[in-house]
């Protein structure tokens, strides 16, 4: 029995619930291997390290394919086409990745002769993605799990067959996904390429880094339950994918780099920790020891709140299309109606902001730089 990309694939039971779980277990196979995929350039060259990560998705990809080889007398002929050539196209997305940063690939996975009866990868994610919505029609058929494809689909007559797409695009439980490596490992950079809204909850010791494929992601943010966590969402919403409304709730010993907000962001509850936004109104409730580097074009609101210290935004990572209203020190406290200045707010002194060399070289992380570096250079202490 073959050993499947996370674990390995049981094929007993009935026939029709092996056909379904299978389904199951390739997709979320698939959505795993692509993200790897993606990432390599991140990977170090020194050390070998890029290369292992290679070598290793060669092997993760060879054992889905025997995987699906396997699956020979369980699933009808036609659905292990459709399996084959999404393992195809992961194959290509992968030497067309390493072409980028390696122009002469050693790997070549062998792949079948195309013919005029293969089905193209674009019709083969088609296929997939409705699959779940017609699956009990389909697990009721003698010849296939799987439709046949929609002649608005089907390759013109004359055109090539065998053109790369992108592969079937699943739902996922991201939060799942980013602690499935558990705390302390690499930077994760989920897609969110399906998701309507960001909602990143209950972490401990990671660094995430947003995307540009996440801009379809931000109708809303929330970031709750994040402790000694990195969290970069400032580039899909750099280019006119600002998140209609954030919010920020029990963070602690973080730093939060949250882009742009065209509504308000609300912070509550944040202790020891960083902040960096661009908003049109920014409140803040419970929070303790915060540094905030803002951009805001209406006068920013803290209540009940302790040593929160104001910044303009760094120029790094502020967006050249914000307004030139800033108001990030005509700071109301709510809790304060005395006539002198709050002791609950500060201006953050100068010497002590964070220099544009930190947002530029340290923040960002790399090779040989975890999270707790960045997170002790920037002030943010284990307690």
């Amino acid at each position: 029995m073959a050993t499947g990309v996370t674990k390995e694939f049981d094929r007993g039971g009935p026939q029709s619930d092996v056909k379904e779980r299978f389904y199951k277990y390739f997709q979320e196979a698939c959505i795993e291997i692509q993200e790897q995929i993606g990432q390599l350039e991140s990977h170090a060259i020194v050390g070998g390290e890029r290369k292992d990560a290679v070598d290793h998705l060669n092997a993760r990809i060879s054992r889905l394919s025997d995987d699906v080889a396997d699956l020979t007398g369980f699933v009808p002929p036609y659905d292990q086409r459709i399996y084959s050539q999404a393992i195809k196209g992961l194959v290509e997305k992968l030497q067309e990745t390493r072409a980028k940063f390696d122009p002469k690939p050693k790997f070549a996975f062998k792949t079948s002769q195309k013919n005029g009866s293969a089905v193209s990868i674009g019709d083969a994610a088609e296929l997939a993605s409705q699959q779940n919505r017609l699956k009990t029609k389909f697990l009721s058929s003698n010849d296939s799990s799987m439709a046949t494809t929609p002649a608005s689909l089907q390759t013109p007559p004359g055109e090539p067959r065998d053109v790369v797409g992108e592969l079937p695009a699943f739902s996922k439980n991201y939060n799942q996904e980013l602690g499935a490596a558990g705390p302390g490992g690499p930077i994760r950079k989920p897609s969110f390429s399906q998701a309507s809204n960001v909602n990143i909850s209950g972490h401990t010791g990671l660094h995430i880094i947003l995307p540009s494929s996440a801009s379809r992601a931000t109708a809303s943010g929330s970031l709750t339950a994040l402790k000694r966590c990195i969290v970069d969402m400032s580039v899909p919403t750099a280019n006119g994918a600002p998140f209609a409304g954030l919010a920020l709730k029990n963070i602690r010993q973080s730093l939060i780099i949250a882009g742009n907000v065209a509504g308000a962001a609300h912070i509550t509850n944040v202790v020891d920790s960083i902040i960096v936004v661009n908003s049109r109104q920014v409140r803040m409730h419970d929070c303790k020891n915060v540094d905030i580097y803002l951009q805001c074009t209406s006068r920013p609101i803290i209540e009940d709140c302790s040593n929160v210290r104001f910044s303009p935004i760094p120029k790094s990572q502020g967006d050249s299309t914000v307004e030139s209203t800033n108001q990030w020190d005509q700071v109301d406290d709510f809790k304060w109606l005395k006539m002198e200045h709050s002791p609950n707010w500060s201006v953050l002194p100068e010497e002590k902001r964070l220099g544009e060399n930190i947002w530029t070289d340290v923040v960002p992380g790399g090779p040989g730089v975890g999270l707790e570096d960045i997170l002790k250079k920037i002030g943010i202490n284990a307690y």
